[in-house]
């Protein structure tokens, strides 16, 4: 299989498909177990295959589905913890594996999944008695990997045995190898070096108090690995020399009553099944199809609880698992115990001694001499892992790099508890701030992402089919949906939107339903607008392209202008389309209505693009420094998007007597354009519960005259305090949602989840 392995390509040596797992609790201000329900608004648990619970109710699971590499799967997690954080309430996800302050003699809730869960809730009774809810309510990060299909082909290849054998005998030497070296994981992953004075008494009695609820052994690394953490009554050694003489040596357990069924079994590594999961019966059906490792601590200085450095190296480090020769020690599991139990409390020690193959060898050795290997495998075979060994080698090198002895010295000094919960609110406001972006598609239109992002948290199965078009799929249940840009969906029909992009004809078909719009002519010469403007000369105007979107090629003249400039206008505008349209300019303040289905789901007062002086700085200065506001970006990835000094700025801010190089009073407020498009640099500000209700109706009709479902209406009103008076300026078939969904001020509106309802109810 070596020689094999070194006539494959890098891409296909290193593809793969990887998930992963992650427990927390959800805490009180204080930092005290939430022991509240399951918040409803994270759907319903029995259900939702990204957002669960596991042993209580208070401990929220994230699931990832599987992703061809771990960078995907890490960013899902990053997304899936951001939604669990911001719709907890007032509550709190804590970062460490070892639980928070815990009820003396107390309730810690088990999960209730009701009528459907009977069994799984007789299976957490029986835990609670055997184990006790202190030590369940441990918490950590589970790592599903699986070769790619592709990869085992490959390496099958000219072997003489079965397909379905070889693919099991290459898991579990992978799995034998693991088991041996797992110490080399819970020391570098390990981050529960002490636990909280409520913790089970048992344990907390042989440590000393570091401070004053942080208790330890000063060396300890990783407790949750220990005996004081998630293991059985006694180590159990399965027989993983085959897949047959392992179900059997786990029904011997389940015989014998030391473990009820295989999800008890709390090895640091486990054999599964697609179809069936632990289920020995269909395990050896199917035969093992990924791995799940099940050792690794939640690292507290990461808001996923696992930095993407190292699953990039537990990644190389089970290839190179797979790969590598066994040793004949007869005696390997019970070492490998040993050694497990040696490292997790007693792994910040400097002089710690391992055993290998029955002979004694310093930690720091051993851990060398296996990373030369690993880094030289990675090398034989040019995987491009090369960029992760830095840290893991300054972990080896330098006790006090590792996450316990980092840990260990900011608990001694702050606290346990009073750390933690600064952690929790750190990653909570990173959560907050990121709240609009589904992490790994940054690159696509924030509205996509925000639509992408409602249905994840409603537990749908979101396939990205188009990137670069902005095209999905979202499934529930039966229903399939594809959606376009978040706002094109199967619930508009084709003539709708070519009545809309033509605002001639919207124009035309609004006035016949009693709605009022701008009068205008089109324009498609210079001539054109010369026989016209007798009409237009003395009026306000507006000229624009008759099938654009997004403020593009528009100019306005509030108070008029003379047909010089209007000439300009024209010239310019025409870059963007044939026909120009001339119309009256509508006054007052421009409104845009969002309008899915029968409603108004949000309204945005759009002002144009703007600055507020300081008395020093100069308009270009000010500009730059609003564009590093983090809502501001481009090609609509943020809420905002920045501001750009054009020949359109530049000759807005010419009619007020100023350059982009004016510095402008102190609080002095100075628009650098006419159209207030969020598109070109404006602000967004939400008026949906400040607008007349007659006002939405309109808009509705305005809608339903078109035949549109999803629809942007823009509305001038002059005076909101004098209902009746408006002008509809457009309609828009694609409107974003992500300016109503993160407003520059304002409440901030769902506008994902409407779009949901009108797909799925």
């Amino acid at each position: 299989m070596q020689k094999r392995f070194s006539q494959l390509s890098k891409q296909l040596l290193t593809s793969g498909r990887f998930a992963i797992e992650r427990e927390m609790l959800r805490v009180t201000p204080e930092g005290t177990l939430a022991v509240t329900k399951h918040p409803d608004s994270l759907g319903d648990k029995a259900t939702h295959p990204y957002i669960t619970t596991d042993f209580s109710e208070s401990q929220i699971e994230l699931i990832t589905p599987t992703f061809p590499t771990v960078e995907g799967a890490h960013d899902f997690l990053q997304t899936l913890y951001d939604i669990t954080a911001l719709h907890i309430d007032d509550e709190r996800l804590w970062p460490q594996s070892m639980p928070c302050a815990l009820p003396d003699g107390g309730i810690i809730p088990l999960a209730d999944f009701g009528s459907s869960g009977v069994e799984a809730g007789r299976y957490r009774e029986h835990l609670l008695q055997k184990y006790g809810a202190k030590k369940q309510l441990i918490s950590g990060i589970h790592f599903n990997f699986s070769f790619a299909d592709e990869l085992v082909a490959a390496l099958y290849e000219g072997s003489p045995e079965q397909y379905d054998r070889f693919k099991d005998e290459l898991y579990l030497k992978l799995v034998r190898n693991y088991l041996r070296m797992r110490w080399l994981i819970v020391y570098l992953f390990g981050a529960t070096p002490a636990v909280h004075t409520s913790y089970e008494e048992r344990c907390v009695s042989q440590m000393q108090a570091l401070n004053e609820d942080v208790y330890s052994n000063s060396t300890a690394l990783s407790y949750r690995n220990s005996d004081c953490g998630y293991t059985n009554v006694e180590p159990l050694y399965s027989d993983y020399s085959t897949l047959a003489a392992y179900t059997d040596s786990v029904r011997r357990f389940i015989a014998k009553g030391d473990i009820e069924s295989p999800n008890e079994l709390y090895s640091p590594i486990r054999l599964k099944t697609s179809r069936g999961g632990n289920d020995l019966e269909r395990l050896e059906t199917n035969g093992i199809d990924y791995i799940e490792i099940r050792n690794i601590d939640l690292n507290p200085f990461e808001k996923t609880g696992i930095a993407l450095d190292d699953l990039k190296f537990l990644h190389i480090f089970l290839l190179y698992l797979a790969l590598k020769d066994e040793t004949d020690s007869a005696n390997w599991q019970a070492e490998a115990f040993h050694n497990q139990q040696l490292v997790a409390k007693e792994g910040l020690s400097p002089t710690l001694t391992l055993h290998r193959d029955g002979d004694s060898i310093a930690l720091h050795t051993y851990a060398n001499e296996l990373l030369d290997d690993i880094e030289a495998f990675n090398t034989r075979y040019a995987l491009g892992f090369a960029d992760v060994f830095g840290s893991v080698r300054e972990r080896i090198d330098h006790v006090d790099a590792t996450y316990s002895a980092r840990l260990t010295k900011v608990m001694t000094t702050e606290g346990y508890t009073a750390w933690s919960l600064r952690q929790a609110e750190l990653f909570y406001r990173d959560a907050y701030a990121n709240r609009f972006r589904m992490h790994g598609y940054s690159d696509m239109e924030l509205s996509t992402q925000i639509l992408m992002k409602a249905a994840l948290k409603r537990g749908y199965t979101i396939d990205v089919i188009d990137r670069d078009d902005q095209f999905i799929r979202i499934r529930h249940g039966n229903r399939t949906e594809y959606v376009k840009q978040a706002t094109k969906t199967s619930k508009d029909n084709y003539v709708s939107v070519l009545m809309m992009e033509n605002k001639t004809v919207t124009k035309h078909v609004l006035a016949e339903h009693g709605i009022r719009v701008p009068e205008g002519v089109e324009l498609r010469s210079e001539t054109d607008l010369r026989d016209a403007w007798h009409a237009f000369s003395n009026e306000p105007v507006v000229l624009k392209p008759k099938s654009t979107n997004f403020g593009i090629g528009i100019h306005i003249f509030k108070d008029g202008t003379t047909l010089d400039e209007a000439l300009a206008a024209f010239r310019h505008a025409r870059t963007f389309d044939d026909v120009i349209l001339l119309e009256t300019f509508l006054p007052g303040k421009e409104y845009r209505f969002l309008v899915i289905g029968d409603e108004v789901a949000g309204i945005l007062h759009r002002v144009p693009a703007n600055v507020t002086g300081d008395g020093a700085s100069t308009i270009r200065e000010l500009v730059a420094q609003k564009n590093e506001d983090p809502l501001r970006g481009k090609g609509y990835k943020t809420p905002l998007e920045k501001i750009e000094i054009d020949d359109i700025v530049v000759a807005f801010l010419r009619l007020q007597g100023k350059t982009p190089d004016s510095v402008i009073a102190d609080g002095e407020r100075v628009f650098l354009r006419e159209n207030s498009n969020i598109s070109t640099g404006g602000d967004s500000i939400d008026y949906t519960d400040r607008i007349a209700d007659s006002y939405k109706q309109i808009a509705v009709a305005a809608a339903k005259a078109v035949g549109a479902t999803i629809c942007g209406v823009d509305m001038m009103i002059p005076s909101l305090e004098r209902e009746g008076d408006y002008g509809i300026i457009e309609l828009n078939f694609n409107p974003a949602i992500h300016i109503h969904s993160f407003p520059y001020e304002g409440k901030e509106r769902p506008i994902g989840e409407t779009v949901l309802d009108l797909l799925f109810d």
